[in-house]
This record gives structure tokens, C-alpha cells and sequence, in this order.
């Protein structure tokens, strides 16, 4: 399946709709409706959304990079009403969270790399690009990693044991972190280098398989960093799991469905 459209960032299979919702380029929201292929708009009150994940309750969390106007936040959308989870840290502004994930516990963490100021669309950032573990039940915001030049997509272990996270400047690279008490990173290490091109969207499977986006495709790595498969897709942006052991991915001019390799037929 081929959907010719502006597909950007964030996607997010909804099996109980057979949708999948995903960001454009231009920041807003939209949905894709599998059986008909329908595209439609989301009426999400975000500014330049890009990367999303759904919380337990079936909202939907966007990664708001914001504007010199709007706050970079993470915000939430359910039922028609969007909402702001966090937009701060100590009295400080987010710079332009990028990818955001959501844990067993209900924790929310997120990527907040410079890019909106990169990009000429944020001030200046009082805050470094640090990895993010949001709790929404003491309100809590703790940064968990600083080590990054631009941290973007991140991705926990089937047990939630690790936390990978792509580096999208620089050294191009997987970073594999052990989660300490459910709340902390231990120290980092490299997991593998992407080539060509760098890391953006990244998942897990439920074999604990990593998959990845580069300039060519998607790479597959083994737990222990190993490249086992890449599929063939030149310029794709991101992508998730569906319901049918196959991946949407989004390429910015459209949204491809490519069936998975029998042998990695288990995704999350």
C-alpha cells in the first residue's frame, strides 16, 4: 500500500480503529483511515506537532516544537480538547520536544533537542537537549540524559529494562541505556552507528529487535546491535508497528505499508 501524502513524523497505529495517525511537515495533525485510505485532518489545537505517542487512557501525546509565540510543550489530545502535560522545566522553557514514549508506569519521556531554534522558529534555548521522564502523577520533570548533540526518536526494551535513543547530529548513532529503579539511565553505550544517513523514527519489537530509519530505509539490529535486515525505503521519516505484523512509514510524500520478513513477525 501506497498513500500519497504528507506524512512526516509521529506515527501512531490505532488498532481499534485501523488508523493510523500521523504529523506533516507543516505541524499539523492528520489521519489515515487503512480500509478506505482516506486521509482527513485532526482538529488538535498543537503548534508544529511532530512526534506522538498514545497514554494508557487513549490519548493522544504530541510533541509540540512551538513557535516564538507558542510554548514548546508536550500536549495531549482526546475527545476533541487538547491540553498542555508539561511545558517546562524549573521555570524554563522546553526547546521543541521531538519523539515521546510513554512507559508501563505511566511515565511519559521525551526528546527535547534545539532544532525549533536550529530551524529559526524558537528563541534561543535556556535549556540543553536533554532526554526527558515526565510523571504525571506528582508532576514531576526530570532530565534523565544530557549526553546528546540532538537527541531525537527513543524506544524502551520489551521489559522496559532499556531505553535506546537515536542521536540525529553528529555521530549518527544508537544510544543503549540501562533503566535504574524504573526512573533513572545508567551510563551510556553505543549500540550501533546508522549508515547512511542518521537515526529518527525508532522501535522496538516484542523480540526485543530495534528497528531504525536511515537514508536508505529501515534497519533491523539484534539486542545486541547486530544488522540482521534493512528495508528498502529511501527517504523514510518514521514509522510504526500494525496490527498485521507490518510497519506504516511515513516519507514525507506518502505512507507506505511494507509487510515484515516472516522471521520478524512478532512486532510490539
Amino acid at each position: 500500500m501506497r498513500v500519497p501524502t504528507d506524512a512526516h513524523e509521529g506515527p501512531v497505529y490505532v488498532a481499534a480503529e485501523d488508523a493510523l495517525y500521523f504529523t506533516t511537515r507543516g505541524g499539523t495533525v492528520r489521519r489515515l483511515d487503512i480500509a478506505s485510505e482516506r486521509v482527513s485532518d485532526v482538529p488538535a489545537d498543537v503548534v508544529r506537532a511532530n512526534g506522538m505517542t498514545l497514554d494508557h487512557d487513549g490519548g493522544l501525546l504530541i510533541c509540540q516544537q512551538g513557535s516564538f509565540d507558542a510554548p514548546a510543550a508536550i500536549r495531549r489530545y482526546a475527545h476533541g480538547e487538547t491540553s498542555t502535560v508539561v511545558d517546562s522545566w524549573h521555570g524554563q522553557p522546553l526547546n521543541s520536544p521531538n519523539d515521546v514514549v510513554v512507559k508501563r508506569d505511566g511515565t511519559i519521556w521525551f526528546t527535547d533537542p534545539s532544532y525549533g531554534f536550529l530551524q529559526g522558529f524558537r528563541p534561543e534555548p535556556r535549556l540543553g537537549d536533554y532526554v526527558y521522564r515526565h510523571d504525571p502523577a506528582s508532576g514531576d520533570l526530570d532530565p534523565v540524559a544530557d549526553s546528546f548533540d540532538k537527541p531525537n526518536g527513543l524506544a524502551f526494551s520489551p521489559d522496559e529494562s532499556v531505553l535506546y535513543v537515536g542521536d540525529s547530529e553528529g555521530p549518527h548513532h544508537i544510544v543503549a541505556f540501562d533503566v535504574l529503579d524504573g526512573r533513572r539511565l545508567g551510563p551510556p553505550r553505543l549500540f550501533a552507528v546508522i549508515e547512511p544517513g542518521y537515526p529518527d523514527g525508532i522501535k522496538v519489537d516484542a523480540d526485543g529487535r530495534v528497528y531504525s530509519s536511515c537514508a536508505s530505509g529501515v534497519q533491523v539490529f539484534s539486542p545486541l546491535g547486530e544488522l540482521l535486515h534493512e528495508i528498502d525505503l529511501p527517504g523514510a521519516v518514521h514509522f510504526a508497528f500494525g496490527e498485521d505484523d507490518d510497519l506504516f512509514i511515513t516519507a514525507d510524500d506518502a505512507i507506505w505499508r511494507k509487510e515484515l520478513d516472516p522471521c520478524f513477525a512478532h512486532a510490539e
